[in-house]
């Protein structure tokens, strides 16, 4: 006798594999996002110097962020607090803190570069992932397991081989460094607190978003409201003599839309699971990072890409397995 399944029993069926589907549409588009940023940064170089001031298209970029997470607001979660809600200012006040860790790194990478070169930037620059872990477990009390540890050292180890890679045969991108890797006092104080506040923000972030039962989009619009005020100061004070769109192009604009879509996607990411995740989204788009090059700059990558690509697959099975 042919068995007839209640087309009820399929509803939760259904929500999980629709759930599961926007989950890693969500991944996927982090991690294309993230991993764009360098690739379209190497398209906009005129002689091998950036035309256009960073700190403006930081401006633009938490103004993109503040635009669509206010309109998202009015379109899904207004109803919540015109039905007799209320908004607190102390809701809103921890999220001042974040925006202004960003805008202290963001002049932070400036300053760096003018103590040490750019190569060991991005190899010290790897820290953060353990300086993320770190305040994990300090300040959210998620202690991670011996395994989990080596799967995010293994990650460092990715990101090192990585930029060996991306370095070694560099095509039209930023000629590679034939003199020799340095790094001075100062440049060594300033990558540790780089690091630091890096894994702080973004585990203060993580904490601001999940302490309060508030929808993501209120959330985003404090964040990015606070970002746009700290970074409009800071531009003004770096760049007060400079057109605010000197040297911009086409290729400037789709890197406003990527790295504010990256904001939007990662904010998600921190809400509903963790910066652990958002470390192995940041890992894997170093492939994206990699193809890109590839494809528009006329990199030539090294086999330690390769050694690279390995380690992360093996970081991403010892951290999820199943136990």
């Amino acid at each position: 006798m042919e068995t007839v399944e209640d087309p009820g029993s399929l509803s939760p069926v259904m929500g999980r594999m629709r759930g599961q589907f926007g989950w890693g549409l969500v991944l996927l588009l982090s991690v294309l996002a993230y991993g764009s940023h360098a690739p379209l940064i190497g398209l906009c170089k005129v002689g091998g110097n950036v035309p256009f001031s960073s700190s403006s298209v930081v401006v633009l970029v938490e103004l993109a962020k503040l635009a669509v997470s206010s309109v998202l607001f009015l379109a899904r979660d207004r109803s919540t607090f015109t039905s007799g809600g209320a908004i607190s200012v102390w809701a809103a006040l921890p999220f001042a803190v974040p925006a202004s860790l960003y805008a202290v790194n963001n002049n932070l990478v400036v300053h760096m570069q003018h103590h040490m070169d750019p190569v060991t930037f991005q190899v010290l620059s790897n820290l953060k992932i353990v300086a993320t872990a770190a305040f994990y477990s300090l300040l959210l009390r998620q202690w991670l397991p011996a395994r989990k540890w080596l799967a995010l050292l293994l990650l460092m180890a990715a990101g090192v081989c990585h930029t060996d890679a991306m370095h070694g045969r560099a095509g039209r991108m930023e000629p590679a460094t034939h003199g020799r890797l340095y790094i001075t006092l100062q440049g060594a104080i300033a990558i540790t607190a780089y690091c630091s506040i890096s894994g702080l923000s973004a585990v203060y972030t993580e904490w601001a978003l999940k302490s309060q039962p508030l929808p993501l989009n209120l959330q985003n619009l404090f964040l990015y409201a606070f970002g746009v005020a700290v970074n409009l100061m800071v531009y003004t004070a770096s760049s007060p003599s400079t057109s605010f769109f000197q040297g911009y192009s086409v290729w400037v604009a789709v890197i406003i839309g990527s790295q504010a879509l990256n904001g939007l996607l990662m904010s998600v990411i921190m809400k509903y699971n963790n910066n652990m995740t958002r470390l192995f989204v940041i890992s894997c788009s170093m492939l994206v990072n990699a193809a890109l090059s590839v494809l528009l700059l006329d990199l030539q990558l090294t086999p330690l890409f390769f050694v690279a690509v390995g380690l992360i697959c093996l970081a991403i099975h010892l951290y999820y397995q199943v136990r």
